[in-house]
């Protein structure tokens, strides 16, 4: 690459970060750090914990992204100043330090751009992921474990904490679901583009005849409730129901009865909990399911005339979003943007940026459009 072409992607690179600043509106935003930052040191913060850490998680967030951003302004601006110095020396060894300062600011920019695509209602929020097998018997339970390694994975290369809430083992192999919070701030608005039906197309391993087996998987992603939501469930609208937990094969791996049904009786949602040890934590943490599962039946419910939710997802309990071909080729395709790798490998290791990233750019044109 010559300086011609470096000054070129510098100059676009300039324009990304501001259209990110105008996006952001980083004045505001460093505004808004000043007020948290008086809240944070109010002597009597701490009196009420939920609100404190809701100040304090929103301050750390807001100076994380002045911080990123700024980070990258200097970064562009010093990448400008190393290609002036190799140009005007002739210094081959420069030259290539540009280049690969350039390759990678153009990645963190793509992802910083992606980032101001996440501006819905709940995009900032903490995300909980159910997986479910669906059609494939055995395959599908397999597939729904891979399904969870896959996205375990992706969370462990981005740093985000995960907390898995329950784990349902099927009988022979695999899983019939799994449900996981990921505690990181937009991982709702960056895994929401995951939710739908992932088809895989293999050689079964479970069957002796070798033969070719499609199976399906069903992905769902709700935001993790907030205390500003008010979804208050009466007690008298809950059935609670205790049982031993069961780990693979259906062997019991707790002598007690700590796991925990609980059922809403007005909408029969149903959620369990069986991974903590106590059944105090697996009541607690299956009210939090129960709670975010309430959140995405209301807003269904309010948005129904406009039919925005289905939209986001392309009806994604019953629609194929992604198809995983291991045999007789080897390709991962995203069914609505097209996007598509022969490196069947590295997606199954959770390496989905890529696909991520499709999403969020298709669904905010797809929003767009239907404005």
């Amino acid at each position: 690459m010559d300086a011609a072409e470096i000054e070129e992607s510098l100059s676009h690179m300039r324009q990304i970060l501001n259209s990110v600043e105008a996006v952001l509106d980083l004045p505001a935003m460093r505004l808004a750090v000043i007020d948290l930052e008086t809240e944070a040191g109010a002597p009597d913060l701490w009196d009420d914990q939920v609100h404190a850490q809701a100040i304090t998680s929103r301050l750390s967030l807001m100076q994380g992204e002045i911080r990123r951003v700024e980070s990258l302004r200097r970064r562009v601006d010093d990448l400008a100043v190393l290609v002036e110095l190799a140009e005007d020396e002739d210094d081959a060894d420069s030259r290539a330090e540009a280049a690969r300062e350039l390759t990678s600011l153009e990645k963190l920019l793509a992802e910083l751009e992606v980032r101001t695509l996440l501006s819905g209602e709940y995009d900032m929020r903490e995300a909980l992921v159910t997986i479910r097998s669906e059609a494939g018997g055995v395959d599908a339970a397999d597939w729904a474990e891979m399904l969870l390694r896959l996205y375990l994975r992706y969370c462990e290369r981005h740093g985000w904490p995960i907390e898995v809430y329950d784990t349902s083992y099927a009988e022979e192999a695999g899983i019939k679901s799994a449900t996981f919070a990921v505690k990181a701030p937009y991982a709702y608005g960056t895994l929401s583009v995951e939710q739908g039906t992932h088809r895989l197309v293999r050689i079964s391993p479970f069957d002796n005849q070798g033969r070719r087996q499609t199976s399906f998987a069903a992905v769902e992603v709700l935001p993790v409730t907030e205390q500003t939501d008010h979804v208050e469930i009466p007690e008298n609208e809950i059935r609670i129901d205790v049982f031993r937990s069961s780990g693979p094969g259906g062997q019991s791996v707790n002598t007690t009865d700590s796991a925990v049904r609980m059922t809403h009786l007005p909408t029969g949602i149903i959620v369990t909990c069986q991974n903590e040890k106590s059944q105090i934590q697996n009541r607690a943490a299956a009210m939090r399911v129960l709670q975010s599962r309430l959140l995405e039946f209301r807003r269904r419910e309010d948005q129904a005339k406009m039919n925005a939710l289905k939209d986001d997802s392309a009806g994604s309990w019953g629609t194929q979003m992604r198809s995983y071909v291991l045999h007789p080729y080897q390709m991962v395709k995203d069914l609505r943007t097209e996007h598509e790798t022969g490196n069947t490998a590295a997606v199954l290791d959770g390496e989905i940026d890529d696909f991520v990233e499709a999403g969020i750019r298709w669904r905010r044109q797809t929003e767009g459009a239907n404005h």
